[in-house]
């Protein structure tokens, strides 16, 4: 599968559809009837975080890439649940939305651990698998599992909620990709479409409310059920992940019956910016192998 940007490439078509009374946005690329890829950004990117990836995948694909509720375009309620469970069971209800009965599944990150949530508890939902750079069944390095959980002790806190509102939300994250920045994989401007919103506060007070119900340590209900993914599943990783270790990737790899994993020593957590091509092609890959029903 080539990883070039078609000549004629259509820009992605903006839809809108609504899951649990909320408006989730989503950009669709290729052919409307065509076999569907949905792919799922993680923390705290948006749908943009695969433009890579869209051009070459949309030349065969129905590619589908939303913003998740919450995130990005999409609207952020505080009225709504975002535990675990309840976004996993939201994912489904989104590819109800979309009129999907099933799809080939993409997630990196978050999206990611949301995306084998479903397709354990869902798995004729799931035609293909793929996991990139995501906590998983598993979680985050020592520094960083202390960073998620002290925001979620903020966001649960009512005495720590209050200062908590005024940190600098925004500029912490823009720092943390700075080097991203720096290397020419990340523009400046699709970065603040990432966390500008955090900059108002009615976007701080809902990343503190995402946070009150985001629990950070591993999921072991997850890692027993990996033996039973049994769709073709590709396991993508830069192993300079400063968030997660590559022992996440590995285990993966060997537990899900069908994975093939791709490793990336050159590359760290944004592996779709640093490697696109590498990515695009272990997608392709993934999307060529045979379903048990196909």
């Amino acid at each position: 599968m080539t990883t070039q940007r078609p000549a004629t490439y259509d820009p992605p078509r903006p839809r809108t559809v609504t899951v649990d009374g909320a408006r989730v946005a989503c950009w669709e690329s290729g052919p409307p009837h065509a076999e569907p890829v949905l792919l799922l950004h993680g923390y705290p990117a948006d749908h943009r975080c695969w433009r890579h990836q869209v051009p070459a995948l949309a030349a065969r694909y129905r590619v589908i890439t939303p913003d998740l509720l919450g995130w990005g375009a999409s609207e952020r309620p505080l009225h709504l649940s975002f535990d675990y469970d309840t976004e996993v069971a939201r994912l489904g209800r989104l590819l109800d939305a979309l009129e999907l009965d099933s799809v080939n599944l993409v997630g990196h990150d978050y999206g990611g651990f949301l995306a084998l949530g479903l397709t354990e508890n869902h798995p004729g939902r799931v035609r293909r698998l793929a996991l990139l750079n995501s906590r998983a069944h598993a979680t985050f390095t020592r520094r960083w599992y202390a960073v998620f959980s002290l925001l979620g002790l903020a966001g649960r806190s009512p005495a720590l909620r209050r200062p908590a509102r005024h940190l600098p939300y925004a500029a912490l994250h823009r720092r943390s990709f700075a080097p991203l920045v720096r290397a020419g994989h990340l523009d400046p401007h699709v970065l603040d479409g990432y966390v500008g919103w955090m900059d108002t506060p009615e976007g701080r007070r809902w990343l503190l409310h995402y946070f009150s119900e985001y629990r950070t340590p591993a999921r072991p209900e997850l890692r027993r059920r990996l033996r039973e993914v049994t769709c073709p599943t590709a396991v993508v990783w830069g192993r300079a992940d400063p968030y997660l270790s590559p022992a996440i990737a590995t285990e993966l790899a060997g537990s899900l019956p069908r994975a093939e994993l791709t490793m990336l020593d050159d590359a760290g957590h944004w592996v779709m910016d640093e490697r696109p091509a590498a990515v695009t092609e272990a997608l392709g890959r993934l999307l060529e192998r045979t379903t048990r029903s196909g």
